[in-house]
């Protein structure tokens, strides 16, 4: 993995995220950032292979949480930079909380909440161009909120057209729902061809069309 530091601007952002890389601060309280461009990249399967079990499709459609998304992109940044049991530190620190908000405001960055009535309980949020979503980061502070916020994110990205979800590294947690990893050059075509290729970002889709994209992304992931 090579890593070195410079001067990071959201439009100097961008152009690396086309190239394949992305930025990451070594702590929350590091005044570095640095370039990452791993050997091998996580991404998590769209069309066809997301494993969603029975137990969060219910939680998902009928459980005690609800999804919004672009409503508090400062709250789930927020979120996703706080310490959390078992992650005592982030590697989002104030410049890259501040860049960020600086995409959501071009329109090149959006947010997943998950709500518990009017309290934020998680979310996710990332970079979009294109067909390509690049994942950032993800919080819950609820049972399942996080794995809600993405069974969301992929249905919508669905519904949107896109075709590459970028999540850096493969994790435990993002294993259990068929995220995988690709070496960098597979992952360079891959991101060649979704960021030239057109897509929507769908922040309120009708009720019934994402209800019934998550059904069919259950489905998928069975097949």
């Amino acid at each position: 993995m090579s890593r070195r530091h410079i001067d990071i601007t959201p439009e100097l952002m961008l152009r690396a995220y086309r190239a394949g890389l992305f930025p990451m601060a070594e702590s929350r309280g590091g005044d570095k950032l640095y370039w990452l461009d791993p050997e091998r990249r996580g991404i998590i399967p769209i069309d066809a292979g997301f494993h969603l079990s029975k137990r969060l499709l219910r939680t998902t459609l009928s459980g005690p949480y609800v999804a919004t998304a672009d409503v508090d992109f400062p709250g789930v940044i927020a979120g996703c930079a706080s310490p959390a049991p078992g992650r005592e530190d982030t590697w989002i620190n104030p410049e890259i909380e501040s860049l960020f908000l600086s995409l959501h405001r071009m329109g090149h960055a959006h947010s997943v909440e998950v709500w518990e009535g009017d309290r934020l309980v998680g979310g996710l949020y990332g970079v979009v161009l294109g067909a390509a979503f690049f994942g950032e980061s993800m919080f819950s502070r609820a049972r399942d909120a996080s794995k809600v916020a993405l069974v969301q994110l992929v249905a919508r990205l669905r519904l949107g057209g896109f075709t590459l979800l970028d999540s850096q590294f493969l994790t435990e947690h993002l294993a259990q729902f068929g995220a995988h990893e690709i070496p960098r050059a597979d992952y360079k075509r891959r991101l060649a061809a979704a960021v030239m290729t057109p897509a929507d970002w769908i922040s309120r889709p009708y009720p019934a069309m994402l209800e019934a994209e998550i059904r069919a992304l259950r489905a998928s992931g069975e097949a």
